[in-house]
């Protein structure tokens, strides 16, 4: 009941794996088996202990291209919302202009009416006559401006809906590769449960889906499966089982460098 429970934890932890990961690249094998208990699901173990020893999967040159793909993906802001203050900005400012031309003009026609001077007047619509063309050039550059930005935005949502459908991608590749090089080091596997403490090669059913085992065991067999170049660190009840099998953890592990932390504080 315990192993079940404990495979069962380990399932949920290799589907939020595959589904949050999408564009992070596979991790060395150190950082997946480095650390004992193992936080990664069985699979991601079982394909990191066949990196070390120099497997890649089928897919290894598809993953490469989206990655490469996925790079050269640069999505820049567009801030509509400037573009569309400056012109809402140009319209006030050119109906504003355009009441105070009408207004001049006006004035203008009611002074010559009583034969009163219209010098100043004139000046003034002139001078607000030219007001209103640099307002309406001003206009026209902040539509244009706009549809540009417009345009940039629609190409940025194409580029951001490109990079989801790569990220999708991605994750489902990287999962295809998981499983096959988890696949491809069962045997294996299921050769070093029967070596580490705790370990039964009746548990590994005919795959990394249905091992029923215990997860400790499963992490000790994936370490002693790989080929690991730097320590490996064994906590709580790791490292308990080992000092409990009283066996040499070198040899056990096939690995030169085994150290150990909190064998005995519960954790």
């Amino acid at each position: 009941m315990t192993g079940a429970r404990s495979t069962q934890s380990g399932s949920n932890r290799e589907d939020s794996e595959d589904g949050s990961d999408a564009v992070r690249g596979s991790p060395a094998p150190g950082e997946v088996l480095g650390r004992l208990p193992a936080d990664a699901g069985l699979r991601r173990q079982l394909a990191a202990a066949a990196r070390s020893r120099g497997r890649t999967a089928s897919v290894a040159g598809e993953i490469a291209d989206i990655e490469a793909e996925l790079a050269g993906i640069e999505v820049e802001p567009v801030d509509l919302t400037a573009a569309r203050r400056r012109v809402a900005e140009a319209t006030g400012e050119i109906e504003r202009l355009k009441e105070r031309v009408a207004a001049l003009r006006g004035d203008a026609r009611a002074r010559r009416a009583v034969d009163a001077e219209t010098d100043e007047t004139l000046d003034d619509l002139e001078a607000a006559a030219a007001e209103l063309s640099a307002a309406q050039t001003e206009a026209i550059a902040a539509e244009q401006a706009l549809e540009r930005a417009r345009a940039e935005a629609a190409r940025a949502r194409d580029e951001r809906r490109r990079r989801l459908r790569l990220r999708d991608r991605l994750r489902n590749r990287r999962g295809v590769a998981r499983r096959e090089l988890a696949e491809a080091m069962y045997p294996e596997f299921r050769r070093a449960l029967a070596v580490v403490p705790g370990g039964d090669p009746s548990a590994a059913g005919t795959g990394p889906g249905a091992y029923d085992g215990d997860p400790v065991a499963a992490s000790l067999a994936a370490v002693r499966a790989a080929a690991l170049d730097g320590p490996v660190e064994l906590r709580g009840s790791a490292a308990r089982r080992i000092e409990e099998s009283g066996r040499s953890p070198r040899s056990l592990l096939r690995t030169a460098d085994v150290r150990f932390r909190g064998a005995r504080d519960g954790r």
